[in-house]
């Protein structure tokens, strides 16, 4: 029967139901991320510091690596290091080569022992060396697959024991939208992200008997130094052309997925690859 009040009626008593609620809600409860201690390979700038510092803020000691390449490198880290600091978690950081096995290895005892823990890895360090194939030099396919796909199998493979002792582990993996539709002179970047896809499911079988969620972000064109200062305005205003939003992301987009897919929000979560790419791919 319908109510006697009719809609007025009913509106109101929806209204009298909704003004109990005197708290806002937070959107999503990262509470159970306090005092964890989380892993950001190429954390030092671009998508890695905007993940590093959403971690911290939630209260993550966060623990990152970046590979020297210079005094700009170190300045970066130095920097991000400090902005870290100041969430006033616990912050580590050195130079690390993800495509050295050895030194990952190094690393993530390092880390294991200045942290007193370790739960969460974000595999975010990545490269490009855009050539067409024909002209492609070893090192430029190498340099491009071992630190996308090698760096993110060598530091799975470092923390896994840690992860799978603990039953609790969160990864989640930086893979992009050109793993799945590539565009021209990409073909190392490509395979390596498309790799890293593949890597994704076949971690997320393996670990998840022991409650490790293995997830992975797909961004595309992101407004970070590498892309502004490396690719050219006219890719740039095709990539914004092709994008339902209108638009390029920018480093905090990615963060905050790559933050959901660490919270107890994505719990039944595992193997997914989440687009961040504005709808490049639809």
């Amino acid at each position: 029967m319908p109510d006697d009040r009719g809609i007025p009626g009913a509106v109101a008593a929806l209204l009298e139901r909704v003004s109990a609620e005197t708290q806002p809600q937070a959107l999503l409860d990262t509470t159970s991320l306090r005092g964890r201690t989380a892993i950001v390979t190429g954390g030092s700038s671009g998508i890695g510091r905007a993940v590093a510092l959403e971690l911290a803020r939630c209260g993550c000691n966060v623990a990152f690596c970046f590979l020297d390449s210079g005094a700009k490198a170190r300045l970066d880290a130095h920097e991000t290091a400090r902005l870290l600091r100041q969430t006033e978690t616990k912050v580590y950081f050195r130079s690390c080569d993800v495509r050295d096995s050895r030194d990952v290895r190094v690393f993530v005892g390092e880390v294991l022992r200045e942290m007193g823990g370790l739960h969460i890895l974000i595999n975010n360090a990545g490269v490009s060396r855009d050539r067409p194939l024909w002209k492609m030099e070893d090192h430029e396919w190498e340099s491009v697959v071992r630190t996308n796909l090698d760096g993110a199998f060598y530091f799975t493979r470092a923390v896994a024991p840690t992860m799978r002792a603990q039953e609790w582990g969160k990864i989640v993996n930086v893979a992009s939208v050109h793993g799945t539709r590539t565009v021209f002179g990409i073909s190392n970047y490509s395979a390596s992200k498309a790799g890293l896809i593949g890597f994704t499911k076949s971690s997320a079988l393996e670990l998840g008997p022991m409650n490790i969620n293995v997830n992975a972000v797909a961004p595309g064109y992101i407004r970070t130094t590498r892309l502004t200062e490396g690719v050219s305005p006219d890719v740039l205003d095709q990539a914004r052309e092709h994008s339902a939003l209108g638009r390029l992301g920018d480093p905090q987009d990615v963060a905050g997925v790559v933050l959901f897919l660490c919270s107890e929000a994505a719990r039944h979560m595992t193997g997914a690859v989440i687009p961040v790419d504005g709808g490049y791919l639809l």
